[in-house]
């Protein structure tokens, strides 16, 4: 029987993480597998607490501590890694945000569409807010293109330029989509064998689109399911909703994802492009006297960050793009009820 590692990483909200693991352990039930929940090296006292809550709920959990913080991509694969409790690798991964709790029959319906589509590597939920608002989740590579139409904000660009606009509207049925958001998603384990887990130089944003993409390339589509429904309340660690400046992390998983797919040259015109439409959308926005969208002098930060990586040798995080599942860690630090 095909099992099914569960896991949700934590940072910061234990609470909120508590009640993602308690929905995904509803929907669980009569699927064979485990769930695993990841500290991220949280620091103010969340692994203590995520143990007393697994305790006090008699649930069969393990709770792990990566001992780093090393981002999303990084704590993803630590629990991946960590395997089953007998040692043994799972036929699927299922990630699961710690701000999302899956609707009746979420896990199951993903679980059943991988197992009833052999040719599939990836299945995502659809993802709606509190308010049963439909959450933009599904996603077309970005390009040269796409950074000057997202930067422009115009709709004669966006029209003329539609096969490039990154983010889809939500799918009404279920298919194939470029990537998927992260926030609810089950994974084939072998096609993780084959191309390797989240490339760990991408400490926050872009590392989906990035394993979606070499899914992709080596025969692994991704497949959005809108029968699969999740809860995902959104931002809540990242704090995204309230930037007022794009943080670094975003602007370093921009440009590395640029470089690493499609080379220097590319990830500068990628930028040209950006500067090229945001200029025109500010000079827009004077004439008609409109605020802006885009964060306080967004446009200068992303220049000046991009000068600096243009000439600063890549790698400074080390990518881990071609790491395999098995091999476990030996330093796990585990709690379990």
């Amino acid at each position: 029987m095909a099992r099914v590692l569960t896991i949700i990483l934590n940072y910061r909200t234990p609470a909120m993480t508590l009640e993602a693991a308690e929905a995904a352990l509803r929907e669980m039930e009569g699927i064979a597998g485990e769930l695993v929940i990841v500290d991220n090296d949280s620091g103010d006292g969340s692994f203590e607490a995520l143990q007393e809550g697994v305790k006090a709920r008699g649930w069969d959990v393990r709770v792990l501590q990566s001992g780093h913080n090393g981002g999303f991509g990084a704590g993803m694969n630590f629990g991946m890694r960590a395997g089953l409790r007998d040692g043994a690798a799972p036929d699927y991964y299922y990630i699961l945000n710690s701000d999302a709790f899956p609707d009746a029959g979420a896990i199951r319906v993903l679980f059943d569409y991988l197992e009833a589509h052999s040719g599939v590597g990836f299945a995502g939920s659809y993802i709606h807010g509190p308010e049963q608002d439909a959450h933009v989740t599904a996603f077309r590579f970005p390009g040269i293109l796409s950074e000057f139409e997202g930067a422009i904000r115009f709709g004669p660009v966006t029209r003329m330029l539609a096969d490039h606009v990154v983010p889809l509207s939500v799918p009404e049925v279920s298919g194939p989509v470029d990537w998927l958001a992260g926030a609810s998603v089950m994974m084939r384990a072998p096609v993780l064998d084959e191309i390797g887990l989240f490339d760990e130089a991408f400490f926050l944003y872009f590392e989906e689109t990035d394993l979606c993409r070499r899914a992709a390339l080596a025969g692994w589509p991704t497949h959005y399911v809108v029968e699969s429904r999740v809860t995902h309340i959104g931002s809540v660690s990242t704090g995204m909703k309230a930037w007022d400046r794009v943080p670094e992390y975003w602007l370093d998983s921009r440009w590395y994802y640029f470089v690493k797919n499609h080379g220097l040259g590319y990830a500068v015109l990628a930028t040209l492009a950006h500067v090229a439409g945001g200029s025109l959308y500010r000079l827009r926005a004077l004439v008609q006297r409109r605020g802006l969208v885009d964060p306080p002098r967004f446009l200068r930060h992303l220049i000046a960050h991009d000068l600096k990586s243009l000439f600063t040798a890549p790698g400074r995080r080390g990518a881990t793009a071609g790491t395999n599942v098995k091999g476990g860690n030996p330093a796990l630090k585990e709690g379990k009820s």
